[in-house]
């Protein structure tokens, strides 16, 4: 055996080096233990966060690979610690973040026995992962890092699962940094059709009331600069996903807010209104389409995207764009006429001045004593002059911090879209601290969200990541209770929270935190959290039966949004 054999567990250590990662989110566990006994050499160039629940790692790779367009890492064990990443992997594949999960399992000589820990982790997140492959020996390690990687962050992203079987972690190989730049089968990036770049200026040019839709694909691409020359020279309105919120700067005048359920009036309703839909990176998710049947049926449909799994999945398109938006952007802005479309933008004017009078004036300035979901996420944006990264839990808190949190920067929202996970902004939070340490990282969440991932305090505490928490504290399961007072006759089937004292439980954790029930309280709690350095609770108790408006119904049309309950 010669000096350079080294063992599986160490190529591993060597093969992530190799990649670039610095960072890595993990729990150790009996399967995995020779793979955390080599990190124990790796601590000068392998910074390992120690959560308090394999959940928890997902999530922060989750907020790690969202704020630094990185891919976030995954250590944990085999068994109960590999299932407890499938939600936050299926959070990743339908949202497409780039993590890989890196699990411990069993020998290859026990597998099939139902041993101690074993669980068929290759077959349960086959369905939710781009690629999930288990290392039975150790000459396979950097190989199958290097595609694990590669796969995860080429076309569009996604998790990528390596099951590492314990036998192949001690086993001694002869360790060769691996390189993977194709897969047969595997075209990440569809090439460019000249001929449909050209039929999209086409229709673009011949529009007379052209509107885009920008999604995370914008962000995802590095496109962001893309989309503002395309829709600054063609004079094109833009209405934003949820996830491609911080695409294009807040305050753009061609800017006419967020799609979807809980959006803002002027881009929904004019969705059945524009006579060219151009969809740039965006999936056409039900929660923005509302009622299939009734969705653009006026418009020509062009579909920017690098996946070709999604053109006509949901909405059948006339003109499909494949390709890297950054590319196909450009392409096209190339072809595009300078335009004006005066009388068009000015028709979201009456949509947004209704939307203005009706919710966002009650919202930022509610009458009574009692503070507003609204006032609380738009006087914390402006606090930090609207530079922070915005990351949310689940609920009401995810669609009011999404409705007046205000983006001046790129990739500066991490939330959980497709899958709706509570328990996500917590550790998401602490990811997006480690992925932009230069950045200050603020987390709306709920009193239900925060307790399902509450453990994390703990890792929080131990690292003192600079998470800046907001809890908007309404004593209720709020998304569901107003669902249920709106559809469901009032009726508040175990929506109401029994809540602990969060003020104690930070204080356990050695977290400064404060809790604000007035409103000429708030502004100065803002700053006290802010200017302190590391973590810090701001409690906000907010009035309980507040509701996110406008709202799309449920099977509605999206030019039929309901401004009051």
């Amino acid at each position: 055996m010669t000096d350079n054999m080294i063992t599986g567990a160490e190529a591993l250590m060597r093969s992530l080096e190799h990649e670039g990662v610095k960072t890595l989110f993990g729990y150790p566990g009996g399967s995995i233990m020779p793979v955390f006994d080599a990190l124990y050499d790796h601590r000068d160039t392998l910074n390992h966060i120690l959560v308090r629940h394999e959940q928890g790692a997902t999530h922060a790779a989750q907020g790690f690979a969202r704020s630094s367009g990185k891919v976030g890492v995954c250590l944990v064990t085999s068994g109960p610690g590999a299932t407890n990443t499938i939600t936050g992997i299926a959070d990743a594949m339908i949202d497409s973040t780039p993590i890989v999960v890196i699990a411990g399992q069993v020998g290859t000589g026990f597998l099939g026995t139902d041993a101690f820990q074993e669980v068929d982790l290759v077959g349960i997140t086959q369905p939710i992962t781009k690629w999930s492959y288990q290392i039975r020996r150790a000459e396979d390690v950097a190989w199958a890092v290097a595609r694990a990687f590669y796969i995860a962050q080429s076309g569009r992203p996604g998790p990528v699962v390596l099951d590492f079987a314990k036998n192949a972690q001690v086993e001694k190989v002869a360790y060769t940094p691996a390189k993977v730049d194709f897969v047969r089968s595997y075209l990440p990036v569809p090439e460019m059709n000249m001929e449909a770049i050209k039929q999209a200026a086409q229709l673009i040019n011949e529009a007379e009331r052209p509107l885009v839709l920008a999604g995370q694909g914008v962000e995802l691409g590095n496109a962001q600069a893309e989309l503002r020359a395309f829709i600054e020279k063609a004079d094109l309105p833009v209405g934003r996903t949820l996830l491609g919120l911080s695409a294009l700067p807040t305050d753009h005048p061609l800017n006419k807010g967020m799609l979807g359920m809980y959006g803002n009036l002027g881009p929904n309703v004019n969705t059945n209104n524009c006579d060219v839909l151009i969809a740039v990176g965006m999936r056409f998710d039900d929660r923005v389409t509302g009622n299939l049947a009734t969705y653009a049926k006026q418009a020509k449909i062009i579909h920017f995207d690098i996946d070709p799994a999604e053109i006509d999945k949901n909405v059948k398109t006339d003109l499909a764009v494949l390709g890297d938006c950054k590319q196909t952007l450009a392409a096209v802005t190339e072809l595009l006429k300078p335009a004006t479309h005066k009388a068009w933008i000015e028709s979201f004017t009456p949509y947004e001045q209704q939307e203005k009078t009706a919710v966002i004036d009650r919202e930022l300035h509610p009458e009574g004593d009692e503070l507003s979901m609204g006032e609380v996420v738009r006087a914390v944006s402006e606090a930090t002059q609207n530079e922070a990264i915005l990351v949310t839990d689940v609920g009401q808190n995810q669609m009011m911090s999404a409705r007046y949190f205000k983006f001046t920067k790129e990739r500066s929202i991490v939330t959980s879209g497709g899958l709706g996970t509570m328990g996500f902004g917590l550790p998401a939070a602490i990811g997006a601290t480690f992925g932009r340490p230069d950045r200050t990282v603020c987390v709306f969440m709920g009193d239900g969200g925060l307790q399902m991932n509450i453990q994390e305090l703990g890792t929080i505490m131990e690292q003192q990541a600079p998470v800046k928490m907001i809890l908007l504290n309404n004593n209720y399961l709020g998304n569901v209770r107003q669902w249920q007072a709106m559809f469901f006759g009032g009726r508040y089937s175990f929506t109401p929270m029994m809540n602990p004292d969060y003020m104690q439980i930070a204080a356990a954790y050695n977290i400064p935190s404060r809790r604000v029930m007035k409103r000429e309280e708030l502004a100065d709690a803002i700053q006290e959290m802010l200017a302190t350095d590391g973590p810090f609770l701001l409690e906000a108790c907010i009035m309980e039966e507040g509701n996110v408006l406008p709202m799309t119904p449920p099977g509605g049309s999206v030019n039929q949004m309901l401004l009051e309950c």
